[in-house]
């Protein structure tokens, strides 16, 4: 009889829109990640030292609102929140062609801009679930990341290719349309009714911004973040250090087509019942990438070509073992939650990820004094310690708490 089930369909008119949104939000994000470092050095004149505080305001200002995103979007309508954050963070866009000459201004600009961007997150990332069933959830957070990959893989070319033309105005011009026809697709698209509290307590209280069950995940999660963070910081730089110099900056869209292909087959399973187990899996494949990265200096000093190898090998199993586990950890955090939380689930969940991000950040620049091979030793460490974590701790303590 289990066979008759009819399968619920997930590619409907509202998930397609939030998805191509979520996409062009991303794409006009990552369109100024390679090339605000040189707009800020051309512009203000000032060193990569100044550069790095510029940018990392951003970083805290989406780390500072998350919390609050997550409480604001599971009180007031999700609709709403996500319009009106999208709004904003397409607004932002406009500051760039205005302030060009005040620095102090410039930095108040990324914070707001962050603070969109951190609300926006939020709200898109519970949006989606709400527009899809719930016996999918597994394969729709799958393709719906899948958005972010492709902005990741591309954004960034194209923002270089723009800047090539020496037109930096133009290049904020395509991030404030890429953003607008983001936002046009979101307000199209139609949520479900959901009962909202009837009275609302704004007493201040940790479990109001923070998912509580979800602490021992956050920690797993945390640790498997810094390596992410150390190798999209600091992999170009490590290349160029053990002698790989040659279409180096590929390592990044194949890491991206590992995330990618990993989407493929990583929700069906969860929605098959295997949260747990695919997010071991997708720990494992990735503590076999980071393997490869900490010996990538000693094997491309032996061999150049067997370290171009290492080198990319290492970026498509990097990139596939992030990519199986995170619609698993996205899953996990909302079956820890009750669905008038699931906004705080994700807040929780993304959270512990730029956080993790941010010490990667932090500490692989202080290790990178003595070169960059003791950041990736480091990184292979922490996932191993993760791996251990979530199936000591984070596993039992699920399978107790899940409410679904």
């Amino acid at each position: 009889m289990a066979e008759n089930i009819v399968k619920e369909r997930l590619l409907t008119r509202n998930y397609i829109f939030v998805c191509i949104a979520a996409f062009m939000m991303s794409f006009s994000f990552f369109i100024l990640v390679p090339t605000l470092p040189l707009y800020l050095s051309d512009t203000f004149g000032i060193g990569k030292a100044m550069v790095g505080v510029v940018l990392s305001c951003y970083v805290v200002a989406v780390l500072s609102v998350r919390p609050l995103a997550g409480f604001i979007a599971d009180t007031l309508p999700r609709k709403s929140v996500y319009i009106v954050a999208y709004a904003a963070f397409v607004a932002a866009f406009l500051g760039y062609f205005f302030i060009t000459k005040t620095l102090a201004l410039f930095i108040l600009l990324r914070i707001f801009h962050g603070l969109c961007f951190g609300m926006l997150t939020t709200a898109g990332n519970t949006l989606v679930i709400d527009v899809m069933p719930s016996s999918r959830r597994g394969e729709g957070l799958g393709y719906y990341g899948v958005t972010n990959n492709l902005a990741m893989a591309f954004g960034p070319m194209v923002g270089l290719f723009v800047v090539a033309s020496g037109d930096y105005m133009l290049l904020f011009l395509t991030s404030l349309v890429t953003g607008i026809i983001g936002l046009v697709l979101g307000a199209l698209v139609r949520t479900p009714h959901r009962e909202l509290a009837e009275k609302v307590e704004f007493r201040l209280s940790a479990d109001r911004f923070f998912l509580k069950e979800g602490t021992r995940a956050s920690i797993a999660f945390f640790m498997l973040a810094m390596p992410y963070g150390m190798t999209t910081s600091y992999m170009a730089l490590y290349a160029a250090e053990v002698g790989i110099t040659h279409n180096a900056g590929l390592f990044f869209t194949v890491m991206a087509l590992g995330l990618i292909a990993s989407r493929l087959h990583s929700g069906k399973q969860v929605d098959k019942g295997f949260v747990t187990e695919t997010i071991r899996l997708g720990i494992c494949i990735a503590f076999i990438g980071a393997l490869g990265e900490a010996l990538l200096s000693t094997i491309a000093h032996w061999n150049i070509t067997a370290g171009y190898v290492t080198y990319f090998v290492t970026a498509f199993l990097f990139g596939y073992g992030y990519g199986t586990m995170f619609p698993a950890y996205n899953t996990l955090f909302i079956n820890l939650a009750p669905n008038s939380r699931r906004a705080t689930a994700n807040a929780t969940y993304l959270t512990g990820w730029d956080v993790g991000i941010g010490g990667g950040m932090l500490f692989g620049g202080v290790l990178a004094e003595t070169g960059y091979a003791p950041c990736y030793i480091l990184g292979t460490l922490l996932v191993l310690v993760a791996l251990v974590f979530f199936t000591r701790v984070v596993t039992p303590h699920f399978q107790q708490h899940r409410l679904r």
